[in-house]
């Protein structure tokens, strides 16, 4: 008997009714400013939902209008990206533009943002269908755990009283008064054996690493799986068996079928520094670096046009895939792009840079802010840290000054002050449990400001 996973997408569909005004509120829990950038993803998210109410016969017509963010270095374009994919329950991939080469150079194959998309699809539709069939898998698990325990239970013809220890078992067992015990249990290994290819470039170089995956697997396919027996407590015996049983309830092939599905359909690729493949203003000629940049663009250009790319799981169309490409484009522009690409990325929207009421902003309202993520850890010492308003105010005043003298890093020069300001307390924490400590202006001046003031932040500079 198995489980298969729903075809019909539900979790994607119910996340892509979102209003465009909800998906913007949604961003706004977590991503502070940036009003332009998130109206435009929260509308390209929409038409997603719009797109699959017209005629079918419309519908294959109707494709993505894709989005360029154009910002410097820790303004929120890749958050942006990502927080969106979270919020629609989307496939998502993030890759650097500037890591892949064109065909004939050494580098990686465009074709295998892909299949990374595609990868991250089959991860995210098989932990649901885990979800589905988890408590089915622990009860089988549970059956099996008992079974160890209790070799002679199995007998179709076991007495009563066998049956009554086998009732004080499961219920001992749901007490969790048997965590510290162990059981003997036969666990499968599969052992591989390491595959390496070597290449020096060529056409054919992009495609040898999606080679040696498909030989890894079917030689894993060849070997099987060997079991041998180890002592194991019984919470991770148990864990072991419920993944086991998980398996047996899960339809693989409908994963793959939903997974494909989802990344042709609702999958997100951020393509991260396309700036750094666009041609040099004024770099002239055809020859030196930027014939590859060019070369990049080219091939990267049938992928967001839309084209189908061969993947271990059949082959994948993405021409209703969303792509966010972003950049700082400090040296270069958006029309430095070759023209057909930048006829790809209608959408363009200009992030705004951070300043110090934007750092004090994303201080104190996103829920997960840094103080709030440094107050939980340092609360796992028994150490309560207390956040002033006034110590908040000089933080982001401290951060804006050290982006103004060194390079702009926009809100992660935050994560460098706020390093810099709790190194003592987090170094020291473990020798001085139930101490409180609280940050306030003169703590911040005493400890972060005169680092700033000598331009002594270059260990922490990311």
């Amino acid at each position: 008997m198995s489980s298969a996973p729903s075809p019909s997408g539900a979790n994607v569909d119910a996340a892509s009714t979102l209003t465009p005004q909800q998906i913007v509120a949604a961003l706004d829990q977590h991503i502070v400013g940036q009003t332009a950038a998130k109206r435009a993803v929260a509308i390209a998210l929409r038409n997603r939902w719009r797109r699959r109410q017209v005629p079918v016969a419309l519908r294959e017509e109707i494709v993505p209008k894709n989005i360029i963010l154009i910002g410097a270095t820790g303004v929120g374009k890749t958050e942006i990206a990502r927080r969106l994919a979270k919020l629609a329950q989307a496939p998502f991939t993030k890759v650097e533009a500037s890591k892949f080469t064109e065909v004939g150079y050494v580098g990686r194959d465009v074709d295998s943002i892909v299949r990374d998309l595609v990868e991250a699809a089959v991860r995210m539709v098989r932990l649901e269908a885990k979800a589905r069939v988890a408590e089915v898998a622990k009860r089988h698990a549970t059956e099996r755990l008992l079974d160890l325990l209790l070799p002679d239970s199995r007998k179709q013809k076991a007495d009563e009283s066998t049956e009554a220890s086998r009732l004080r078992l499961r219920a001992m067992l749901d007490a969790g008064k048997m965590d510290a015990r162990e059981v003997e249990m036969e666990a499968e290994e599969r052992r591989l054996p390491n595959v390496h290819f070597l290449s020096g470039g060529g056409s054919g170089a992009g495609n040898v690493e999606e080679m040696g995956g498909h030989l890894q697997e079917m030689l894993g396919q060849l070997v099987g799986r060997r079991a041998r027996k180890r002592r194991v407590r019984i919470p991770e015996a148990l864990s072991m068996l419920s993944e086991e049983e998980a398996q047996k309830l899960i339809d693989d092939e409908a994963v793959t079928q939903e997974a494909v599905r989802r990344a042709e359909e609702s999958g997100i690729i951020f393509l991260d520094e396309i700036d750094k493949i666009a041609r040099r203003e004024g770099s002239g000629g055809g020859n030196g670096p930027d014939v590859s940049r060019e070369g990049v663009q080219r091939d990267i250009l049938p992928i967001v046009e839309g084209s189908a790319v061969n993947t271990k799981y059949g082959s994948v169309n993405t021409a209703h895939m969303l792509f966010i490409a972003a950049g700082a484009f400090h040296v270069s522009k958006v029309s430095d792009l070759i023209p057909e690409l930048q006829g790809r990325f209608p959408i363009r929207v200009e992030l705004e840079s951070l300043g110090e009421a934007e750092l004090l902003r994303i201080l104190r309202e996103p829920q997960a802010a840094l103080p709030v993520q440094y107050a939980a850890l340092m609360q796992a010492e028994g150490i309560a840290l207390e956040f002033t308003d006034d110590g908040l105010a000089a933080l982001a005043k401290l951060a804006a000054e050290a982006n103004a003298q060194a390079e702009n890093i926009g809100a992660r020069r935050l994560h460098t002050v706020c390093e810099r300001l709790l190194e003592e307390v987090s170094f020291d924490g473990p020798d001085h449990p139930h101490a409180k400590v609280r940050i306030d202006a003169a703590y911040v001046q005493k400890k972060v400001g005169q680092s700033i003031e000598q331009e002594d932040l270059t260990r922490y500079i990311l």
